[in-house]
């Protein structure tokens, strides 16, 4: 995939199965209507946020390469991103939350490449460059905040889901893509809506990855900064959102301290947000972040943590007190006075060390599962890990010798050792028997029929976490998304309102100036009567030129317009006034 667009050292170090999420932008399919809706949204918003976004915002638009008047190519904008250290690349729409926050430790900021529709213009629950590139690319040029981006990406790909969580991010990602298809029923958006709530009300227990999804929404998608009482913006959310951007500073928007409860606080994306989360600094978030970590699995391990595993029914890794890792699909726990004391897998299983496979240890070693007992040998107070050379010969913990290893809990390991394999600090991490029998009092965990068993060294799960130690151990260039973002067939009425809107964007970019504005308004009025946005162009070029007849024409079709569609009489009223203030130009109209 990244054969297709320009690449550069930081998209290099992308891991390949990441590269399955990354799509081309195809920046010639923006229609000159979506150059129009961006540079609306961006013009709206620069003027707007400059009073009431974070001071990184619109320094941050220039650092990036993001221009008000055109849709950013994002290949061109690595070229800029690359001196703040990162790199944005094209996906399409939602992509699973893991994949979405590893992109993110690895400083790729992802894009999705399509933009709304006009009359979406707003706001659109499907993410859209608008939301992405001018919202998440401007904030990324402050240097605490992006190591913040950076460390919440790497932390929360390690969060582990529910079985359910998938379930209701293909919900979510099908919701969003029928309610920004123009050809949508209210039926089917109402059904969609229907199963995503359901699922909301549904879900028991949030996992992981549930809760710091919260934290992700209440920071770098709806977040406030500064003082509780006149907070500044800094969330893509609102920042890409003309209309929720101006709501949230009202009092109607409950504002809260941002603090680690945010993460049990649920939200629902096709609706604005009655309350927001403030933080006082960048800062502050890398704290409550650090305090979230505490409690995961990634941290704290144990039977938890392999409770976590078995639930999320989804590849995770378990690490131990030797640092010897297994991954693979965790089925079954045996438990002794709330200590794990015994292990399975299901399926293809990798063990490593350090993120790497040991040699002879992948999932063809172990094609069928790996179960191995955790803890202390029975009335032993010095665990296997610990014991020198001398406790091991002592205990008959030696090559070639047939021993019965009795763990506390009932768990018993009877065989003859065949080798061992040491950590760097010299600890034994795996024992290998063969004529293995494996018990839990009377029950048999293994036979020796079935081959060599390999028996985990370790006294404690010190780490479980979401995916594989090592990502070359399994095939995972296997995501299919179930719905993909629609894109209808033009019919020759929006080709021909297309075209009107590229003339205009021809002049005004000084490509063809033999165009009449005047004929472009009178076909708009007479095939186009309710289109809005391109009048409005067609005002300012006027208002530039100060050709007041031409303003005074296109001011009476505009009002015409606002008793026709009073929905989007703000929405003009909001660009005029923008191009009032851009311009010094006095002209002397009236209007009916």
């Amino acid at each position: 995939m990244l054969n297709s667009i320009e690449t550069n050292p930081i998209l290099n170090r992308l891991p390949k199965h990441l590269l399955q999420f990354i799509k081309p932008q195809n920046y010639d399919t923006y229609s000159a209507i979506d150059q129009a809706v961006w540079r609306y949204v961006m013009r709206k918003n620069v003027d707007f946020l400059k009073t009431v976004a974070h001071k990184s915002y619109v320094d941050g638009l220039k650092q990036t390469g993001i221009s008000v008047d055109s849709i950013p190519n994002m290949y061109g904008m690595n070229r800029i991103l690359k001196d703040i250290g990162w790199a944005a690349v094209a996906v399409d729409g939602f992509i699973p939350p893991n994949a979405f926050m590893e992109f993110q430790a690895y400083n790729v900021l992802v894009i999705a490449s399509d933009i709304r529709q006009l009359e979406h213009i707003e706001y659109t629950p499907a993410p859209d460059i608008i939301h992405e590139g001018a919202g998440h690319a401007p904030i990324i040029a402050n240097p605490e905040y992006a190591e913040y981006l950076r460390r919440f990406g790497e932390i929360g790909c390690k969060a582990i889901s529910s079985a359910k969580d998938y379930e209701l991010y293909e919900a979510v990602r099908h919701l969003s893509i029928i309610k920004e298809a123009p050809n949508s029923s209210e039926a089917a958006i109402t059904s969609a809506e229907n199963k995503v709530e359901d699922l909301q009300n549904n879900m028991g227990k949030p996992s992981e990855m549930a809760l710091i999804r919260n934290l992700h929404w209440w920071t770098v998608e709806y977040g406030l900064i500064g003082a509780l009482e006149n907070p500044k913006i800094y969330g893509a959310g609102l920042l890409s959102s003309i209309g929720e951007s101006a709501w949230c500073m009202t009092n109607a928007v409950k504002k809260l301290p941002y603090t680690i409860e945010a993460a049990f606080k649920n939200f629902d994306i096709t609706k604005p947000q009655p309350q927001l989360f403030v933080t006082p600094n960048f800062a502050h978030l890398s704290l409550i972040l650090e305090e979230f970590a505490n409690t995961m699995a990634l941290r704290k391990g144990g039977l938890s943590g392999i409770e976590k595993l078995i639930a999320s029914k989804a590849l995770g890794t378990i690490e131990l007190s030797t640092g010897l890792q297994i991954s693979g699909l965790f089925s079954e726990v045996i438990e002794d006075n709330g200590n794990p004391i015994y292990i399975q897998t299901t399926g293809k299983t990798a063990l490593s060390y350090r993120e790497k496979e040991l040699v002879g240890h992948g999932t063809k070693t172990h094609s069928k599962g790996f179960g191995s007992p955790i803890g202390k040998l029975k009335g032993i107070n010095l665990a296997i890990e610990d014991m020198s050379p001398r406790d091991l010969s002592a205990y008959n913990i030696y090559e070639e010798k047939t021993v019965t290893l009795e763990f506390d809990g009932g768990i018993s390991v009877s065989g003859e050792i065949i080798t061992g394999k040491r950590n760097l600090q010299g600890k034994i991490i795996l024992i290998s028997f063969k004529h293995c029998t494996v018990k839990h009092h009377d029950t048999i965990l293994f036979k020796p029929e079935w081959g060599v068993y390999d028996m985990a060294v370790g006294k404690a799960i010190v780490s479980a976490f979401s995916g594989p130690a090592d990502f070359e151990s399994f095939d995972l260039i296997t995501h299919t998304i179930s719905s993909k973002t629609i894109h209808i067939k033009k019919n020759s009425k929006l080709l021909k309102l297309e075209t009107l809107y590229q003339q205009v964007r021809d002049y005004r970019d000084g490509k063809n100036k033999t165009i009449s504005r005047t004929k472009v308004l009178e076909q708009l009025m007479d095939e186009f009567p309710n289109d809005w946005l391109l009048p409005i162009e067609l005002y300012e070029l006027a208002y530039n030129s100060n050709e007041v007849k031409l303003c005074e024409t296109i001011l009476n079709h505009l009002e015409t317009i606002k008793r026709n569609k009073p929905e989007v009489g703000r929405l003009i009223d909001d660009g005029l006034a923008i191009i009032g203030k851009k311009n010094n130009i006095g002209l002397n109209y009236e209007t009916n």
